[in-house]
């Protein structure tokens, strides 16, 4: 299937600038207006524990539709974002303000959920989301599920997607943004690009894994975590030393959808991505496996999970959402 330009999304002037468009996305400004336009959908939210198994559990927000529901949303945040991060908050309050339940699903030591499983969180941790999941539909039966996610949220909203079959979970629709396509290529643009969203993540990376010491204070010893030179250097060390992986290339490829990761895709799935993704080079857009269910939506511009037509205006990705999860897309 090729990729499809989409026309709809043409913001101009400063707000079309990349960087513009990623940092923006995440202001503490629009952080607070959000917040105040989500009240409905943070009054409703309460805390679900899932059991994946193996006594893994992880946390989710759960608001339920005020009616009956037009479906069930489950939305996964990106790599040390959390449930109320700006981007999904976004999206998660339009699909509920339009009569849907709405899950906002914490990836293992993300949000409130630090406490819950000894070991730490890395990205290959496919099983327990895909668990997750599946527990999700065996308490809502009745509820046609939709899968959405963001960043590396959106990688496992794909992987999960990809596996949905053969683990019994009936998924309706599917759509990830700016999903993490090949890890090797996020790592090499942030070295390459501005700095800022390398050390924006070390920093949040390292806030959590300070969190995490003093919560198993005799399990985990990290030492300064202001020694490492870069995202590459500090994602080595932890898989050498707090991973089951030999070697960083082994744990990077593990977690890539390119390639034939995606070719058991069977529920329509929407993957959303931008061609000016400072930190998700669309470049690597043509390696994944194309299966008929699958649609790539390449935009000229949007930045990383930007996508704002104004500077605290909604995102076009909460109408997008909410239109493929509906319809299929007809927007």
């Amino acid at each position: 299937m090729p990729t499809d330009r989409e026309p709809a999304f043409s913001p101009t002037g400063l707000i079309a600038n990349p960087h513009v468009q990623s940092i923006l996305v995440s202001s503490p400004l629009r952080r607070v207006l959000l917040r105040r336009r989500a009240a409905p959908l943070l009054a409703a939210s309460r805390t679900l524990l899932l059991d994946c198994g193996e006594g893994v559990r992880l946390h989710a927000w759960h608001a339920p539709a005020a009616g009956a529901p037009r479906g069930l949303a489950v939305l996964i945040h990106g790599w040390e974002g959390t449930g109320d991060s700006s981007y999904l908050l976004s999206s998660s309050m339009r699909l509920y303000a339009a009569g849907w339940t709405v899950i906002r699903l914490h990836l293992r030591d993300h949000g409130p959920s630090h406490h819950l499983n000894e070991e730490l969180f890395h990205s290959n941790r496919i099983r327990e989301v895909v668990a997750a999941v599946a527990r999700l539909a065996e308490l809502f039966p009745e509820t046609a599920m939709c899968l959405g996610g963001f960043s590396l949220g959106g990688n496992f909203a794909l992987r999960v997607a990809a596996r949905a079959d053969a683990n019994g979970i009936p998924l309706a629709r599917v759509m990830a943004v700016c999903p993490v396509l090949d890890p090797v290529s996020t790592l090499d643009a942030m070295e390459r690009g501005p700095r800022v969203y390398e050390r924006y993540f070390m920093m949040k990376w390292r806030r959590s894994l300070q969190l995490k010491a003093r919560l198993f204070p005799g399990r985990f010893h990290f030492g300064n975590l202001r020694r490492f030179r870069g995202l590459r250097d500090m994602t080595d060390f932890f898989v050498q030393d707090y991973s089951e992986f030999p070697d960083l290339a082994t744990y990077l490829s593990g977690y890539a959808i390119v390639g034939e990761a995606l070719a058991t895709v069977t529920a329509p799935t929407l993957l959303v991505a931008s061609g000016d993704d400072p930190v998700i080079p669309a470049r690597d857009l043509p390696r994944l496996a194309r299966p008929e269910p699958l649609r790539v939506l390449a935009t000229a511009r949007g930045g990383h999970c930007g996508f704002l037509p104004s500077a605290f205006g909604d995102s076009w990705i909460d109408e997008l959402m909410l239109d493929w999860f509906e319809n299929g897309g007809r927007a």
